[in-house]
Formats: structure tokens, C-alpha cells, sequence
């Protein structure tokens, strides 16, 4: 058997050879290169979404501060990413969940989650986590997670508790997992308001890293086109009602994203000078305060 010359190229080729026959076992294609678009355009959205965190992460390090990102933005989107990797884990590898949605769509039909969504959905849930612990170790000022957050989280998942015990005796699996997938959509539209409005209220963007806001919006272009392409080659759009969760995130995030880019770039725009000075003068702010305090207790 001849070997290859391009390590990368191999696991390129395994990667795609799997998912294309993931594919092939729940449903057949009625055109070859549509289906390859579909998984170009799948791993692009995944590549995207997956690496959107990354700028953001390495700020944050290189910083030693996360002044300027919301807590509860970085909360709010743990509890979304999670929702989302029990939905796509369970109906890309239950056999179960999958007969429950081909006897509610038809046996027809294409299961609407690929394996790029898996891979992304327990990647962000991963890279979130960091996010998370960056708060607690590097340089936050004054901000805390805001209780409204803590609340809505919590809710969340009383509520998610609550539909699994409900679902438990009639084994409605498939109802349970389209709840959590309701569940991210609203995280999703819940999640970007804190730091929208943070961003408005300091009017700038310092601390918030815009490389994962482009990251994300073409993460959220290639995830609807990939969706367009899979119901086009089908001759049916069942697959964005199966999926409606799938689709609202693409909307959502790519809605949200351009106003994160206008308030970059056309709002709130800063030169480097400006935002250095900015960050470390609200990083400092509490120190100072807590400095004078006993010169003005003395006076």
C-alpha cells in the first residue's frame, strides 16, 4: 500500500471519507458534488466557529486581564454551548433519537446534524470553560457576574430537569434533546445582549476581541449555506423545520455579529494608543481607589 506525503492532507482525507460515509449510512445523496459542498461548507462553519474563541483566549493571556468581556455573556454562553452538544451527541449517535425523528419527518429525510457540529459544539463548550477560568485568575476590575444571570441559568436547567423526568416514563427522547435545542436558541439571543450593552455603555470595544465576531459571522454564512445546500439537493426544506435550532443560531449569530461590528468599527472606533491607556487605566481603577482611601480617611 503506498504511504502519504502529507500528514495533514491524510487526516483531511479521513476526516471528510467518514463524515461523507456517516452520511451515506442515514440517507442517500442525489448529487455527489452537492454532498461534498455540504461537508466543505460544514467543516468551514465548524473551522470558524471553533477557532472563534481563540482570539479572544489569547488576549485574555496575554493581557493577564479580561476588562471589557461580560461575564455574564461568557455564563450565559456555557449554558448554551452545553445545550447544544447534548442535542447534536445525542441525535448524531442515538440510533434511538433517530428512528423518533424519521417517524416525525419521514424516513426520507437526512438527519440535520453533521458530524462538524458535534466536533463544534463540545469544542466551544470546552474552550467556554477556559474563558471561564481566565475570569477567575487574571485581572477583572470590578465586574461580577450579574445575578440576573445566575438566575436565568439556573432556571434554565431546573427547567431542563424538570422535561428529562417528564420524558422519562414515554421515552420521548427526541422531544427532550429539540427542547434543549430550543434552549440554545434562546441562550444564543440571550447571551449577546450583556455585552452589547456593556460595549455601549463604556462606548468601546476594548477587552472584547473582534477576530472572534468575524470568525463567527462566517461560521454562522457557512452554516446556513450548508443547510440551503442539503434541502436543495433533497427537494425539500424539512430540514430547516427538523433543525430550527440549527438555523436561528446561524441567524442570531450573524444579526448580533454585525452589530458587534458596527460598535467596532464604526461606533465606538479606537486607536491603539487610546485603547492601551483605556485598559490599563480601568484595570488600575479599583487600585487606586483602594490606595486613597486611607489619605482621605486621614484628611
Amino acid at each position: 500500500m503506498a504511504s502519504w506525503n502529507s500528514n495533514p492532507v491524510k487526516v483531511m482525507y479521513l476526516v471528510l471519507g467518514w463524515s461523507l460515509q456517516t452520511q451515506r449510512e442515514m440517507a442517500s445523496w442525489n448529487s455527489i458534488p452537492m454532498e461534498v459542498m455540504y461537508q466543505v461548507l460544514g467543516w468551514t462553519a465548524c473551522l470558524s466557529w471553533t477557532t472563534a474563541s481563540y482570539p479572544q483566549v489569547i488576549s485574555n493571556f496575554r493581557r493577564k486581564s479580561v476588562v471589557g468581556l461580560s461575564f455574564d455573556f461568557a455564563v450565559l454562553n456555557l449554558t448554551k454551548h452545553s445545550s447544544y452538544l447534548i442535542y447534536n451527541a445525542s441525535l448524531y449517535f442515538s440510533s434511538t433519537i433517530q428512528k423518533q425523528y424519521y417517524e416525525k419527518y419521514g424516513y426520507d429525510e437526512m438527519i440535520p446534524v453533521a458530524a462538524n457540529d458535534v466536533v463544534f459544539s463540545a469544542h466551544a463548550v470546552l474552550m467556554t470553560a477556559v474563558i471561564l477560568f481566565q475570569i477567575l485568575i487574571y485581572e477583572r476590575g470590578t465586574q461580577k457576574v450579574s445575578k440576573i444571570a445566575i438566575a436565568i441559568v439556573s432556571a434554565v436547567w431546573l427547567f431542563a430537569a424538570v422535561c428529562f423526568f417528564t420524558a422519562l416514563p414515554t421515552h420521548s427522547w427526541f422531544w427532550l434533546i429539540s427542547i434543549f435545542n430550543s434552549i440554545q436558541v434562546i441562550m444564543t439571543v440571550i447571551k449577546y445582549i450583556p455585552q452589547a450593552f456593556m460595549n455601549f455603555a463604556r462606548k468601546s470595544t476594548d477587552g472584547f476581541n473582534i477576530g472572534n465576531v468575524l470568525l463567527d459571522f462566517c461560521g454562522g454564512v457557512a452554516n446556513y449555506a450548508q443547510m440551503a445546500v442539503q434541502s436543495i439537493d433533497q427537494g425539500s426544506w424539512v430540514n430547516f423545520n427538523g433543525n430550527m435550532g440549527k438555523m436561528l443560531l446561524s441567524l442570531v449569530s450573524i444579526f448580533f455579529d454585525i452589530i458587534f461590528m458596527c460598535q467596532r468599527f464604526v461606533l465606538y472606533p479606537r486607536k491603539k494608543s487610546q485603547v492601551s491607556h483605556k485598559l490599563i487605566a480601568e484595570i488600575r481603577e479599583p487600585l487606586v481607589k483602594s490606595a486613597d482611601r486611607p489619605q482621605s480617611e486621614n484628611v
